[in-house]
């Protein structure tokens, strides 16, 4: 399914500021919130996707790079389980958490993000981030990276369940095992109403009677886990991977939070990113650039040799095609931008001296621009 564009979701201009944005917002979110629409799936899915626009273009990077990048720069289909790039997939819980104060009181809809067959509350572990980062080795052709983790994990002696041996639980008597209790407000809309965790089992919807000895009866433990991530080629420095389930795992069995992997790129020692375009700044001599050389130029993982042209000027840019990085979610690759810089040495010894003074007055070493050249400085000059 083809996802809608953000600006459209909120019915803004591109242009449009923050506060704009957060209008917008409101208004949509208030159009399909929980409250006013129960039971409605098709405006719970309006009111995540009015969220998630929400969240992409509140955040000056996030939306930077849904600007230039569209979808893929924020968001991106899971693979095999390993996850993909955040944007999307927010529980209720999660919008009501991150975005509760942009109703102006209306306040979060219990329920949400997580409940089991019976309409228990499922509880959500914390969602944990952690940063990665990629040489541009890695960005070229995708890579498999295992990063350890501490998180909560569930306790072994229980189960998970938080009660002695796993079995020593039975249902709560306040909310009869659906974890929560309702309650109905008058607010200037009318009557709304709300769910919230059961205040007597915490949401579980069970009560324990004799409490593991190892975790006290919350089910988790400190641990730690080596999980493996897919990072696809192309990826850009700030893109967000989400894997979904591997976060702490959440108290007495509920949901495992997500793994949040932000990349980040190694500085490579001669060449610089410009989007998928790789730059490379070449140093020759003087000699070199009279009589032309051959020289080699460094990519990602090699090197090839190029021929610099007898004659060649300070500042030329040579470009080698399809040598730079796969532009992500497309098929296409960069280039390598090569910029020609002639060495001028700073001292020279009297024998050396003695030389260029005899060039001094050779017509030769006259400054006279070809055509070409004469069009490039022109297109310089009209450019200021």
């Amino acid at each position: 399914m083809t996802k809608r564009d953000y600006y459209e979701i909120l019915g803004v201009a591109k242009a449009a500021s923050k506060e704009e944005i957060k209008k917008a917002y409101r208004k949509v979110a208030m159009q399909y919130h929980p409250d006013r629409n129960p039971d409605n799936k098709q405006a719970e899915e309006k009111f995540k996707e009015a969220a998630e626009a929400y969240e992409v273009l509140s955040d000056d990077d996030k939306r930077s790079r849904y600007d230039r990048y569209g979808h893929a720069g924020v968001s991106g289909a899971s693979s095999g389980g390993r996850g993909g790039f955040s944007g999307g997939g927010m529980s209720m819980e999660d919008i009501f958490s991150q975005f509760g104060d942009i109703f102006g009181g209306m306040g979060g809809f219990g329920g949400f993000g997580g409940s089991s067959s019976g309409g228990r509350r499922v509880s959500k572990g914390e969602s944990l981030r952690v940063k990665v980062k990629l040489s541009l080795k890695e960005i070229m052709y995708g890579a498999e990276k295992k990063i350890k983790v501490k998180k909560y994990v569930a306790c072994s002696h229980c189960k998970g369940t938080g009660a002695k041996d796993g079995t020593s639980h039975s249902t709560c008597s306040t909310c009869h095992g659906t974890g929560s209790v309702t309650r109905i407000q008058n607010t200037i809309l009318g009557q709304m109403q709300t769910r919230s965790a059961c205040p007597t089992c915490g949401g579980d919807g069970k009560s324990i009677s004799q409490k593991c000895e190892h975790c006290y009866g919350e089910g988790i433990v400190q641990g730690e886990e080596v999980i493996s991530v897919n990072v696809p080629a192309g990826v850009v420095s700030g893109m967000q991977m989400n894997v979904s389930g591997k976060g702490s795992a959440a108290r007495r069995g509920g949901i495992n939070g997500d793994l949040h992997v932000l990349f980040e790129e190694e500085e490579h020692p001669d060449l610089v990113r410009d989007e998928e375009n790789l730059l490379y700044n070449l140093f020759i001599t003087i000699p070199d650039a009279i009589l032309g050389t051959s020289v080699e130029i460094p990519t990602v993982d090699s090197s090839v040799k190029i021929k610099i042209a007898p004659g060649t000027q300070a500042g030329k840019l040579l470009r080698l095609r399809g040598k730079g990085l796969p532009m992500y979610g497309s098929y296409g690759k960069g280039d390598i931008m090569v910029r020609v810089n002639v060495w001028i040495p700073k001292d020279v010894s009297k024998d050396e001296k003695k030389l260029i003074e005899k060039l001094i007055d050779s017509p030769n070493f006259k400054p006279n621009p070809d055509k070409e050249e004469k069009s490039f400085f022109d297109k310089v000059k009209d450019m200021f």
